[in-house]
């Protein structure tokens, strides 16, 4: 029988409200914010801030500084993990009442490593409608400037703050075919990089800090010598770390026969051939010359 589930009305099935510069629609607004260069902030960001019945936001000091930087007066509410369970009974009746909130995180996008995922599902359960306002991500900057392979990566947020439980989440990772994104803090760096050097291995990896700030640096290099490098011993400011991919399995003579039998059951030995090299990333001509070889056998 068929599943029913819950469909966040469409911003065309909305009535929109006269506040802001541009007409927004009622709901909660995901808005991110500037990691660092106040001018990195969207127009339609700004649109919604402006527009915002209240802006939820991890504090209001530093909401305050970032609305106060683009002449825009609005009511901020503190939104973190210590007052989420309080204000977010709160924020759901108002969304429900056909209010609009947006929700902020200190930098970047919200929910990243920081609080909201709870108002958001609770918010989509109600059936209130959710809109992302796309913008800066400190794990997507460091991404496209480390150097490494970016069509497939996975962001795992901040390791374990002790030695033992960081190598245990390293060891869970290490086998993932993708490039690897950490947050992590200054003082925990360098034993943080160590960790990943025993258990990672010579993998490439980059140091990404205060970017779009006045000191941005990116540090690449084998994770070996980032961990021993002076410059990443307990470093200030915000710092996303990228690890490169676990290299590709090598098949075993065993292997790669045992794959070219079973091609060679259904095709012919230079398909079988193109199958096995394609499936095992090992030379199409050698295996070619193998699947004959054991024809003949």
């Amino acid at each position: 029988m068929p599943t029913s589930r819950t469909t966040a009305p469409t911003p065309h099935a909305l009535k929109p409200t006269g506040k802001g510069p541009n007409l927004l629609v009622p709901g909660l607004y995901l808005v991110a914010t500037p990691i660092g260069n106040l001018r990195d902030i969207t127009l339609r960001a700004l649109d919604v801030l402006a527009g915002a019945d209240v802006i939820l936001c991890e504090d209001t000091r530093v909401g305050g500084k970032l609305l106060a930087a683009h002449g825009i007066k609005g009511r901020l509410e503190r939104y973190d993990e210590h007052a989420a369970e309080r204000v977010r009974p709160k924020a759901l009746a108002a969304l429900a009442g056909g209010g609009i909130l947006a929700l902020i995180s200190d930098a970047g996008t919200p929910l990243i490593s920081d609080p909201g995922y709870r108002l958001v599902k609770e918010a989509v359960a109600q059936g209130s409608a959710v809109f992302p306002v796309p913008g800066p991500s400190a794990a997507l900057a460091a991404l496209t400037v480390a150097g490494l392979p970016t069509d497939r990566f996975l962001f795992a947020g901040f390791p374990p703050s002790r030695s033992a439980g960081r190598r245990a989440l390293f060891a869970e990772l290490a086998p993932i075919r993708a490039t690897l994104v950490f947050y992590e803090g200054g003082p925990r760096l360098a034993a943080s990089l160590a960790d990943m050097a025993a258990v990672f291995g010579a993998r490439e990896a980059a140091v990404a800090r205060e970017l779009t700030k006045l000191h941005e640096t990116v540090i690449r290099g084998p994770l070996a010598d980032l961990a021993a490098d002076p410059r990443l011993i307990a470093p200030k400011g915000e710092i996303v770390v990228v690890v490169g991919p676990c290299a590709e399995p090598v098949a075993s003579a065993d292997e790669a026969d045992a794959a070219l039998a079973e091609a060679a059951a259904r095709v012919g030995p230079a398909r079988a051939a193109s199958e096995v090299a394609k499936a095992l990333g090992l030379s199409r001509r050698e295996l070619y010359a193998r699947a004959l070889a054991l024809k003949r056998d």
